[in-house]
């Protein structure tokens, strides 16, 4: 097939995971077109399949903020009709569904059917599509696209909640590469970080209020008063500079490194012992995935989609939302030498059904029944 699709570009997870897909569907030997305003930060390798066109949206001194749905559709005209595409796949609901509807209507009124399928992540739904100056329109693109994904139970169940979707919605889970993550040997490194063996723990994210770093934190503090350890946190974003503070204020900032973002944080999982996600929602919980795969498991809340993924004393341990001393004593219980390794290697077990050759096959079928739905008179 050929296929198109539409992403934002950056770290985020629904650029991750647009991005890997459309690198597996091109191993697959499908041509694959990424359409966007810059290139893809996963998109790092070059193969015979994929191609990338860049959406540009021009300045004029009328224009307060540049109008990219406009110049998104206009390219998505131009890339479906000159490189017959067979299918546009969106991620994240806005704007790009709403684009691809308005690009739906122009080529079919040059004869050309275009079938559109819209990927549900999470805060396009949870967060930005609640906005009521949002809501008619992503309620509307959802109903017009020919198939509709979310990537959990849970993310399905609250789009049907709080928008008056009439589509059907068919969960098609996240995935991941495990020729990547996988555990490797990085004794060097570990040795820097932790020199005398202490456990290492690991939380990533965009440092957000949602994602509850604070918590972080506390539990390792906790955790620290009873074995020693150490603290890796990957990522930045607005929440940074007051847990810089907060390490301080808990006198343990000694333990804890701020790494940043890395793009190979397989190398960092690697070495570590222990995965946070204190989460006050997340629609499944990609990071934690990558840090299964790695053989590490997952202490976390039991918001949203985790559960679908983080099975509660197999591969880690589920807490309520913001209860710290109870991801304290989850977090002791699974580093418990006696405990550890049988954690480590259910959450590579269970990492494993998430692999992208059992999830990709799902898209390919989608795609299939999109085409099919788009020929249906509406």
């Amino acid at each position: 097939m050929n296929i198109g699709i539409v992403c934002y570009p950056t770290f985020g997870g629904s650029g991750v995971v647009a991005t890997e897909l459309g690198k597996a569907l091109a191993q697959r030997g499908h041509k694959v077109h990424f359409i966007t305003y810059s290139q893809p930060v996963r998109l790092d390798f070059f193969n015979e399949n994929v191609f990338y066109h860049e959406v540009y949206v021009p300045t004029y001194p009328l224009f307060q903020f540049p109008p990219y749905e406009s110049a998104l559709a206009s390219k998505m005209v131009d890339i479906v009709q000159n490189e017959k595409l067979d299918v546009l796949h969106v991620h994240y609901a806005i704007p790009h569904a709403s684009a691809a509807y308005l690009a739906k209507q122009i080529l079919r009124s040059r004869g050309i059917t275009a079938p559109v399928v819209t990927t549900l992540h999470g805060t396009d739904i949870t967060l930005v599509g609640k906005d009521a100056s949002y809501e008619p329109v992503v309620t509307f693109s959802i109903n017009e696209s020919d198939g509709v994904t979310s990537v959990s139970a849970d993310l399905r169940r609250e789009t049907y909640e709080y928008f008056p979707v009439e589509h059907k919605i068919e969960v098609i889970p996240n995935f991941i590469d495990l020729h990547r993550f996988k555990k490797q040997e990085k004794n060097h490194f570990r040795t820097a970080i932790a020199p005398d063996g202490e456990k290492i723990l690991l939380h990533t994210s965009n440092f957000r209020s949602v994602k509850r770093v604070e918590d972080v934190l506390r539990i390792f503090a906790g955790v620290r008063q009873v074995i020693p350890a150490k603290l890796l946190l990957v990522g930045d974003g607005p929440d940074r500079t007051r847990m810089e503070k907060l390490a301080r204020e808990l006198d343990c900032q000694r333990d804890v490194r701020f790494l940043g973002k890395l793009e190979a944080v397989e190398e960092v999982l690697s070495v570590s012992d222990l995965f946070l996600m204190p989460s006050e929602n997340e629609s499944f919980g990609l990071a934690a995935l990558e840090a299964m795969a790695c053989e590490v498991p997952v202490v976390s809340t039991n918001a949203g989609g985790i559960p679908e993924l983080n099975v509660h004393n197999v591969s880690g341990m589920l807490s309520n939302i913001g209860d710290v001393d109870d991801m304290v004593k989850n977090a002791l219980y699974v580093l418990d030498d006696e405990n550890l390794p049988r954690f480590k290697a259910a959450a590579r077990a269970r990492a494993e059904e998430f692999a992208v050759g059992n999830i990709v096959p799902l898209y390919e079928q989608c795609y299939e029944r999109a085409a099919v739905a788009a020929r249906q008179p509406r």
